[in-house]
């Protein structure tokens, strides 16, 4: 039997491993012509306490995840991805990636990175990416290597 996944939830936040998951992403959503949707979650717990001191935290993190999201739609579609989707949320990223996103983007696959940006949190409360293996009701993909596989030859 072969997987045949149409509607990828791959979630970003900046980090390396991030960036990994979602290179293997692209190559994935090619090999079965499936919708690639990138999010990021504004973890809105993380800068509640210093937003009362700065309220540019909130702006900020936005036009990042803007950025991170449209230069990462720029290069799945001109490795060949058609069809990608940008998804920017404010909450927890735990809760919301394998539970909201991923049911309202009817998500047959996520994919993410091994770890991400705050170790802090993971030390305290355990990463994201066990959270949503834990969580979602899809395949989960955690990406904890660079590599890529041998995809084959390129004019297939």
């Amino acid at each position: 039997m072969t997987l045949n996944y149409k509607q990828l939830l791959v979630a970003v936040d900046g980090s390396r491993e991030a960036e990994w998951a979602f290179k293997k992403s692209v190559g994935i959503a090619k090999r079965n012509k499936a919708t690639l949707n990138l999010v990021n979650i504004i973890d809105t717990r993380s800068f509640a306490a210093v937003e009362a001191y700065d309220r540019s935290i909130a702006d900020r993190a936005q036009k990042f995840a803007d950025k991170l999201l449209s230069d990462y739609k720029k290069e799945a579609e001109a490795a060949g991805v058609n069809d990608v989707n940008i998804i920017v949320e404010y909450g927890s990223p735990k809760t919301m990636i394998p539970r909201d996103i991923s049911k309202k983007v009817e998500a047959d696959l996520i994919v993410c990175g091994a770890t991400g940006l705050n170790t802090v949190e993971r030390f305290l409360i355990g990463s994201i990416s066990e959270t949503i293996v834990r969580s979602a009701k899809c395949d989960v993909l955690v990406v904890r290597t660079e590599e890529q596989p041998d995809e084959g030859p390129v004019n297939e």
